[in-house]
C-alpha cells in the first residue's frame, strides 16, 4: 500500500499551463504503475495517463493530443503531469492512482490521493 499527495492544481487561463505532482510515500513506489485519472463535475472518472514503473512506457487519453505529458522520479516517490494547452473543458479534480499493472480502468488501481482541482477559465 502507498499513499498518496497530489499538489500543483489551481486556477489557470485558457491556454496555461500547470504541473502536477503526486507524492508518494514508502519505499516501494518504482513497484507501482502510476496513473492520473480526472473527475469533471457531472463526467464519470476519466482515464488521462500512465506510466510505467521505470518511466520507459506511458499511454495517455486519445482527447489529450498531446497537450500533457506524465512523468515520474522514483527516486523522489514522484509522478508528474505537466498540462499545457490547457482548455476550460480540462477543469476537473485530478487524482493520482497507483496500480500493480498497465490499465487504463480506475478499478485496476488500489491506491488513491485525495486529488488537486484544476480549474481553467475561458
Amino acid at each position: 500500500q502507498v499513499q498518496l499527495l497530489e499538489s500543483g492544481g489551481g486556477l489557470v487561463q485558457a491556454g496555461g499551463s500547470l504541473r502536477l505532482s503526486c507524492a508518494a510515500s514508502g519505499r516501494t513506489f518504482s513497484r507501482y504503475v502510476m496513473c492520473w485519472f480526472c473527475h469533471a463535475p457531472g463526467q464519470a472518472r476519466a482515464f488521462v495517463a500512465y506510466i510505467s514503473w521505470s518511466g520507459g512506457m506511458a499511454q495517455y487519453a486519445d482527447s489529450l493530443q498531446g497537450r500533457f505529458t506524465i512523468s515520474r522520479d522514483n527516486a523522489k516517490n514522484t509522478v508528474y503531469l505537466e498540462m499545457n494547452s490547457l482548455k476550460p473543458e480540462d477543469t476537473a479534480v485530478y487524482y493520482c492512482a497507483a496500480g500493480p499493472r498497465l490499465l487504463v480502468l480506475s478499478a485496476e488501481y488500489h491506491d488513491w490521493g485525495q486529488g488537486t482541482r484544476v480549474t481553467v477559465s475561458s
